[in-house]
């Protein structure tokens, strides 16, 4: 699976065997139904919370980009792989858009 692609307006969203947690300096993200858990540091728990009120990934990216002073590129690389590696371990799932 390649990273998304954030021209179209992607999101995603928590699944329901989901869990996450945030704490002052990290989050931790628990999928229920294979038991694996994963680690969030400060910068990828705000994406994540973003990713899952439903902002879109170019959104995100452009909050972080500013929040952090990055670069737009790097911004989106961030959000990109962060979004890659949450739904390769079934964390995320992607929300299709709907049709007019």
């Amino acid at each position: 699976m390649g990273a998304p692609d954030l021209r179209p307006p992607i999101r995603v969203r928590v699944p329901d065997h989901v869990v996450y947690r945030e704490f002052p300096e990290q989050s931790v993200v628990l999928n229920l139904e294979r038991g694996h858990y994963h680690g969030l540091n400060r910068s990828a728990s705000v994406m994540f919370a973003l990713l899952a009120s439903g902002e879109t990934l170019a959104a995100v990216s452009q909050q972080m980009s500013k929040r952090y002073r990055l670069s737009p590129a790097q911004a989106e690389r961030d959000v990109s792989r962060l979004c890659e590696s949450l739904l390769e371990r079934g964390l995320f799932e992607r929300v299709e858009p709907t049709r007019a």
